[in-house]
């Protein structure tokens, strides 16, 4: 018989190991027969006051609760297969390849740790031990075990999953230290938004037992402590957001736990650090990427999809924030309703163009916005459908659509400035890319000042998506596959380096600091003036000026100064004929429309480059000290509205070329003038102190100056008899009196 003492000693002992259990530890994973002494007291008297509750009992409840939590009721999953076969018919076979891709390759039981080799004996490499590590290929083996009805798949989960743990418990497995690590942020955090739809779709299998449910959740406990603990503090980037969004998940859906609330707190406030320092006041995802932008989005779209579904609270500059990533998709959108390449997008190497439809999608099912619903698909994503209820799907049968009202509009706080004439299919539009981001430039490409243009429905100025691990990263992110102005040998992006991981993704450590000198928009023409640094160490500087006369076409002006001579080049990106060149270069495309590059002042030489069925031409003006390009960004519908090859040269689309006095365009009321010194326009002698390009605008009474140049100026004439000087700047418009 036990004395009184000792009792009271093995009392106070599990009292303690009690409270010593109320935090979920993150070294290791709990056995299932553990779980029950780390639920919240009221959950504990829901299920029964047992200390050890039965493992039927527990698995019983959990299933219950994730039902009602996830995204759609797993008890539903079977009606849902179905319909996902009939409207994804595609799927099935890329399910079945990625799957048999993933098994040949690893065993059940895998390693962890580098170095270790595939099944058939060759080395894995970072970049695979890294998807590896995110298991996205997992998701596919569920679905086969669906299509095949086949529990052995049920099995190579739990045990791959097992494998992982017993190289916790054992640390033999990739550190982050080491840039490899299997629970950094980003692949934890994939892995449990993986694994989390796995355990939702196998609740329905029998085979999948109550031992195995439990230690999934055991399994997705140990990652939410791990992610808690090492993400205490904001770290810059979405590396964090894909693990703390992952946080959020699993601290809602298996909110029974102890420490759970803290775990959501933390997940929240990070959050919305990160949408404060990190979507950009106006409203772009800071890394400046489409890629990225969409990939914070699914970051944010899962937690805020949750917390509805749990009526949990969102702070309303939450949401706001999260919408303002949706209607920026729909201001950078090109008039066919993709969205040009911008820096480290990835999805389809080398394609010109993105698809924002699916992220858009998802941005009318949550905020009803009929301009997103613009751009809306009648269904989601293959991917998507399994996070999206039962109501959203029915809202996708009727969508509502309004055409966007947006035309040119700028975001200044991340450098991107948009001209365009409307959002109809065939309609205008052009992109500079004017910035860099001063926290995180890894993604950034050599491509300040660059453009991109649409018209047609064809890109007609392209830039190129990319893969981290193929060989030409470098030469894709750099400048010859940019449509940018260069100088001799140099190129924009310097001291080009390999991440320590090892998966192929670079980056520059140098690259030109851009200044936006005036950006104006109106109902006719629309005005972009900048400059970069990237020159200044061969003793160039450099200027570059955007005009876009509404509906008809784009004036790009490059313009450099240097003491010594330089060979001055443009970078076109397309495919062009060269009958003409270097003068005139024309792109042609599939349904008739076109492109012509036209040079308004005389340059030397045309060369061209290309790669992986990507081709460009270099256009050069040979040692020179000055020099400025003047070229025409032309865009046709038809071949009878080219630039006429066959004719002079004076007239394009009713602007009239006049090269009297340097070089000017006229149409109606209003006329440009390039690398003037002196005016006369009708009675009137406008003279300034330097060269410089500026519109004059004939109105009833007045005339209306506008300064084009990079630099300000002094205009010198008479008026009524009396001379007068006025300062010209680009902050304001001259007006003069008849």
């Amino acid at each position: 018989m036990l004395n009184r003492a000792f009792v009271v000693f093995l009392c106070g002992y599990f009292l303690l190991q009690d409270i010593v259990a109320q935090e979920i530890p993150s070294d290791r994973v709990l056995a299932a027969e553990q779980l029950y002494n780390y639920l919240k007291p009221d959950v504990k008297k829901r299920i029964g006051t047992k200390r050890d509750a039965e493992i039927s009992e527990l698995a019983q409840y959990f299933r219950e609760q994730y039902s009602k939590r996830y995204f759609y009721d797993w008890k539903t999953f079977n009606n849902r297969f179905e319909t996902y076969k009939s409207q994804y018919k595609s799927q099935k076979n890329k399910h079945f390849d990625a799957a048999s891709d993933h098994m040949s390759k690893y065993a059940a039981y895998t390693k962890w740790k580098l170095p270790f080799e595939y099944l058939n004996g060759t080395p894995v490499n970072a970049y695979a031990l890294r998807h590896l590590a995110r298991q996205h290929k997992m998701v596919d083996i569920a679905f086969v075990s669906f299509y095949k009805k086949d529990s052995k798949y049920v099995d190579y989960f739990t045990d791959q999953q097992s494998s992982l743990n017993n190289a916790l418990h054992s640390g033999k497995y990739e550190f982050i230290k080491d840039g490899n690590g299997i629970y950094e942020a980003f692949r934890s955090g994939y892995r449990v938004l993986n694994w989390l739809q796995i355990h939702q779709m196998y609740l329905s299998q029998e085979s999948y037992s109550d031992q195995e449910q439990l230690q999934t959740i055991s399994t997705l406990l140990q990652h939410g402590a791990h992610l808690y603990e090492n993400n205490q503090q904001f770290t810059s980037g979405n590396h964090q957001t894909r693990g703390v969004s992952a946080l959020a998940m699993i601290s809602i859906l298996l909110r029974d736990f102890k420490g759970t609330d803290k775990w959501y707190e933390k997940a929240m406030s990070l959050l919305e650090e990160h949408l404060k320092k990190e979507i950009n006041q106006d409203g772009f995802q800071f890394e400046r990427t489409i890629h990225y932008h969409i990939s914070d989005i699914e970051n944010y779209f899962f937690v805020y999809q949750l917390a509805k579904i749990n009526n949990t609270k969102i702070s309303p500059f939450w949401e706001a924030k999260l919408e303002s990533l949706f209607t920026t998709l729909v201001k950078i959108a090109y008039p066919d309703k993709s969205a040009p390449v911008l820096s480290d997008d990835t999805n389809q190497p080398w394609a010109e163009k993105n698809d924002i439809s699916e992220a858009l999608t998802l941005g009318y099912l949550i905020f009803n916005d009929a301009q997103m619903g613009y751009f809306a698909n009648k269904h989601v994503s293959s991917r998507m459908f399994w996070y999206i209820s039962d109501l959203q799907l029915e809202m996708l049968k009727n969508i509502k659509k309004q055409n966007p009202k947006q035309e040119s509009l700028a975001f200044q706080n991340t450098g991107y400035y948009i001209m365009r004439n409307g959002f109809n299919e065939t309609d205008q539009m052009l992109v500079i890319s004017a910035g860099v981001d001063d926290l995180k430039p890894d993604h950034q490409h050599g491509d300040i000042l660059g453009i991109q243009a649409m018209s047609n429905k064809k890109v007609l100025l392209p830039n190129y998506q990319v893969r981290y691990y193929l060989d030409d990263l470098e030469l894709f992110k750099n400048s010859l596959t940019k449509n940018v102005a260069l100088v001799d040998e140099l190129l924009q992006g310097q001291e080009y380096t390999s991440n320590k991981g090892g998966s192929g993704f670079g980056k520059f450590k140098k690259l030109p600091k851009p200044i936006v000198l005036k950006w104006e928009t109106g109902d006719a023409i629309d005005v972009f003036v900048g400059s970069h640094d990237g020159f200044e160490s061969t003793g160039v500087s450099y200027n570059r000026q955007l005009i876009y006369l509404k509906n008809d076409f784009w004036i790009v002006k490059d313009n450099f100064k240097s003491k010594d001579k330089h060979v001055y080049k443009q970078v076109w990106q397309g495919h062009y004929s060269e009958e003409h060149a270097p003068n005139l270069l024309r792109a042609t495309f599939d349904n008739g429309s076109g492109m012509d590059l036209y040079q308004l002042r005389a340059v030397d030489e045309n060369n061209v480059g290309g790669s992986r069925g990507k081709q460009w031409n270099i256009i050069s003006k040979m040692s020179e000290e000055d020099f400025s390009f003047i070229t025409l960004v032309y865009p046709y519908n038809s071949f009878d509205k080219r630039i006429d090859e066959t004719q002079s040269f004076t007239e394009f689309k009713g602007w009239e070329l006049d090269r009297t006095n340097g070089i000017s365009l006229s149409k109606a009321n209003r006329t440009l003038y390039f690398s003037v010194e002196k005016i006369h326009f009708n009675e009137l002698t406008f003279e300034f102190d330097k060269q410089l390009d500026v519109l004059i605008e004939e109105l009833d009474s007045t005339l209306k100056i506008k300064l084009l140049s990079a630099e300000k100026a002094s205009l010198k004439f008479k008026h009524n008899g009396v001379a007068k000087v006025y300062v010209l700047n680009h902050s304001k418009d001259l007006i003069i009196k008849k």
